[in-house]
């Protein structure tokens, strides 16, 4: 797909997932027990024979330069490459990105240098499996000057997102997050998705571009609008031709605590949604060669266990325990992800940590953790408990937050023995 380009929006503070971006941006927040949120979109591509890739960032950077950086390495002899480009000020620009446009528009000098035919863009927070070979064979069949990846939704879904109108697989109109006259949005989606409720047909923020409109959009008749969803999306359908590409498989937008908890736990059911397993789909990251995971006495059910881990645990069930997880004996953990270490503690310094009343890096022993999400590097002593649940009120605190009932403890955060929660 040499004639394809791709961008790969970084998103903006990603308040809505914090703390779990309290110190990096949210494509690098880590999922499935050893990947990054930013492996989806590029997997994707490299899945569909794109390989050429451009991420925009801005806000908490440097864990995802470093993911990217020690990950997709790629042969002298191709021109394969994923570059970061972080948001700069330059002589005739001075400010930071504002907005999806603005931020691919401030790139726009590092694309020119390189031919393409289309430039593909994606979000960075996002969790599906999509074949782009097909979405831009559509485009080049219809003659569209725009490409929209359209998802069909429920009634009770549409309002939160953006809703497309359709008229012979072009786009019509285009409304915000609508909170009535739904009936005036449906379209014709198939009579499968028709049997399932879904009738209206909701943005996924995938775009596919013709180069040379996308440079002129963002330089020239739209040089000072912000945002591909509110502002050149909208603008362009009367003027363009701008096709819906409809996509009709898993896709989950990754934008709080609770679809962030439910997505990954899903992974653990017997056939998810979300396949891992398949060959041709193939989630690529970093390879840490790890040693296997070593586990003794345990009961699992619907658990993930990334390698490295070493589990004296009693019981996991519908969890995942992420790379480099040291779990104690006797010790309970249910409905949790746990995103594992990003080192292993020597012989020295559990010691150390013993000697100085510290618990060691992990779960400690005769522990029960539910309805939570564990973040990396965190100590938690002895017979400590952690339930979270409807009867939490929502809450900031200086080692964890509480939302929509999930309790994430923070990055690092050192939980004494006994430590009580719930």
């Amino acid at each position: 797909m040499k004639e394809v380009l791709s961008v790969i929006l970084g998103g903006g503070a990603g308040t809505r997932l914090y703390p779990l971006t309290a110190t990096r941006s949210k494509p690098a927040v880590p999922i499935a027990g050893k990947y990054r949120l930013v492996d989806i979109p590029i997997s994707n591509c490299l899945n569909s024979g794109i390989s050429r890739m451009f991420v925009l960032t801005m806000y908490n950077s440097a864990s995802l330069n470093r993911h990217i950086k020690n990950t997709y390495h790629f042969s002298a002899f191709s021109n394969a490459f994923v570059d970061i480009l972080a948001a700069e000020q330059t002589p005739d620009n001075f400010t930071w990105f504002q907005g999806t446009a603005d931020a691919v528009r401030q790139g726009l000098r590092h694309l020119e240098p390189f031919p393409a035919d289309y430039i593909l863009i994606l979000s960075g927070d996002q969790l599906y499996q999509l074949d782009f070979v097909r979405m831009v064979e559509e485009h080049k069949q219809k003659g569209a000057d725009i490409t929209v990846a359209t998802i069909p939704v429920t009634e009770k879904e549409a309002s939160d997102f953006g809703i497309l109108k359709i008229t012979d697989g072009m786009i019509t109109s285009f409304t915000e997050k609508p909170k009535s006259g739904l009936e005036n949005w449906v379209s014709d989606t198939g009579e499968e998705m028709r049997s399932k409720g879904r009738n209206y047909l909701a943005s996924m923020g995938i775009y596919i571009f013709n180069r040379n409109l996308l440079f002129d959009l963002l330089q020239k008749e739209y040089a000072e609008a912000t945002d591909f969803g509110k502002n050149i999306i909208p603008d362009s359908i009367q003027k363009y031709k701008v096709a819906s590409f409809q996509y009709e498989g898993y896709w989950e937008d990754i934008g709080n605590i609770r679809a962030f908890y439910e997505a990954n736990l899903a992974l653990t059911d017997d056939l998810p949604a979300f396949n891992l397993f398949d060959n041709s789909k193939a989630i690529y990251t970093r390879a840490r060669m790890l040693p296997p995971a070593k586990i003794s006495g345990t009961h699992l059910d619907k658990a993930i266990i990334a390698e490295g881990s070493i589990i004296n645990a009693s019981r996991i069930e519908h969890s995942i325990v992420g790379i480099r997880s040291r779990i104690g004996h006797e010790t309970v953990i249910l409905d949790s992800y746990l995103m594992g270490n990003d080192y292993f503690e020597t012989l020295e310094d559990i010691a150390h940590d013993q000697q100085h009343g510290l618990p060691i890096l992990g779960i400690g022993s005769r522990c029960h953790i539910q309805n939570a999400i564990i973040d990396k590097d965190c100590r938690i002593g002895d017979d400590v408990r952690i339930m979270g649940g409807a009867h939490l009120e929502d809450g900031d605190h200086a080692l964890y937050t509480i939302k929509d009932g999930i309790v994430v403890i923070k990055k690092g955060a050192v939980l004494p023995n006994g430590f009580t929660l719930g």
